[in-house]
């Protein structure tokens, strides 16, 4: 009922909004002498901050039409090589100039946690420039018919290995922030199989391997609250009219009010500066602006299957830390891991994901050789920092692409200096 209060409220503000953008054209347009005074900009940045926060953000684009490789610009188009009810596998094809090598082959399993994959554009940006780029596109819930089935913690596994099918041998995994868990779960699944097709390496950022390691605030609150608190308070159906009519699953917008009010007086401050930079006329700070909660605000919906059971299995009862998570009734078991190299990768600020819950991946998967392991510790960043901004293209993009060259199979092996913090050696 909470779901179809939130839809009618949103279509209450319609004529509101309309009203607001209308207003905020015409105080702004050049011919208006208002838009040349004080006044008429302080009205328009008032219009222009209502309609932005009453608004319902859809999916950005990724945006990404060139890149450089080698110090020369090339062109970069997506295209959909695999497809679900659930996801899709975008590839970001670039057109390599002569002589150009492809750089190893990388799966980027995006978070399936209310955001979508466009919130690691940095991340591809970054990683196209020396490899063969792939990324997970998880499709919005309410976008998906009832007809479709359900979605759950052990298909998102199953989707992960046939993705890694669909690529082929020699295929490395970037998993960032919560697919850590299922991707490391799909890897021991196929190596206790035997799969001549498990990906070379597998490189865990920010992820809650281990949530009893240095706990968080989200992982607390998982902690102190049982699953039917979950189920009662966070489950809703999907309203009519969208696609996915009366599907279970947990709303975008409760997961961003979760987001927002871990900080909500940042937010507070970033639109009031906002608003300064609108009257002072300060085009440039005001599209900054403009461009992160674009992204920021956008949201999905998470089906109720998969989200409990992520709840269940990785925040309350910790199950493969402890040996004791299940992939279609099976033991998951970690340390039948012994040919895929791992690289785990945290932040020394991170709030989402304390320092030591990726890392514990280390110590889950004792049957990785020395030579095929490495962690490292990014100084100075937080959550958003271990996947996007300058520290990640300067420091974490080059060690993931250069960890996943040396482990491509048939590569040349030597010994992997095992990096802990800020490049110093372990």
């Amino acid at each position: 009922m909470f779901y179809q209060l939130y839809e009618m409220n949103h279509a209450a503000m319609a004529p509101f909004r309309a009203t607001a953008d209308a207003m905020r054209l015409a105080y702004r347009h050049p011919f208006n002498p208002l838009s040349h005074t004080v006044v008429g900009r302080t009205l328009a940045a008032g219009f222009e901050v209502f309609e932005r926060v009453t608004r319902r953000y859809g999916k950005p684009e990724f945006g990404l039409p060139t890149t450089t490789v080698n110090g020369q610009t090339v062109t970069v188009s997506e295209e959909i090589v695999w497809q679900k009810p659930f996801c899709n596998l975008i590839h970001f094809r670039r057109d390599l100039p002569a002589g150009a090598e492809p750089g190893p082959r990388i799966l980027i399993v995006a978070p399936m946690s209310g955001h979508y994959a466009t919130l690691l554009r940095g991340t591809v940006e970054a990683l196209m420039q020396g490899a063969d780029v792939y990324i997970t596109d998880w499709i919005d819930a309410r976008m998906v018919p009832v007809t479709d089935g359900g979605f759950d913690l052990d298909d998102y596994i199953d989707y992960v290995i046939e993705m890694i099918h669909h690529l082929g041998a020699d295929t490395h995994v970037v998993a960032v922030c919560q697919p850590s868990v299922p991707v490391l779960a799909a890897v021991a699944v196929m190596e206790a199989k035997d799969d001549p097709l498990y990906p070379s390496s597998m490189t865990l950022m920010g992820g809650p391997i281990d949530t009893r390691s240095n706990p968080t605030a989200v992982n607390e609150l998982a902690q102190n609250k049982p699953l039917e608190w979950f189920k009662d308070n966070v489950i809703m159906n999907v309203p009519w009219p969208q696609p996915g009519f009366m599907r279970a699953v947990y709303p975008g917008f409760l997961q961003l009010s979760g987001f927002m009010s871990m900080n909500l007086d940042r937010h507070m401050i970033a639109h009031k500066d906002f608003y300064m930079h609108l009257v002072k006329n300060d085009g440039d700070s005001a599209e900054k602006h403009r461009d992160f909660y674009d992204e920021y605000l956008a949201v999905m919906d998470l089906t109720a299957e998969f989200y409990l059971q992520t709840v269940d299995t990785v925040f309350i009862k910790h199950a493969l830390p402890k040996g004791e998570m299940l992939h279609r009734g099976k033991l998951v078991d970690t340390k039948a891991i012994r040919n895929v190299a791992l690289l785990t990768v945290e932040g020394e600020n991170d709030d989402i994901s304390g320092v030591g819950q990726t890392r514990a991946a280390q110590t889950i998967c004792p049957n990785i050789p020395d030579d095929k392991r490495m962690h490292y510790l990014q100084p100075d960043v937080g959550h958003y920092g271990v996947f996007n901004g300058s520290r990640f293209r300067k420091e974490i993009a080059p060690r993931i692409i250069a960890f996943a060259t040396q482990q491509s199979r048939g590569a040349k092996q030597s010994p992997v200096r095992r990096v802990i913090k800020g490049g110093k050696s372990a």
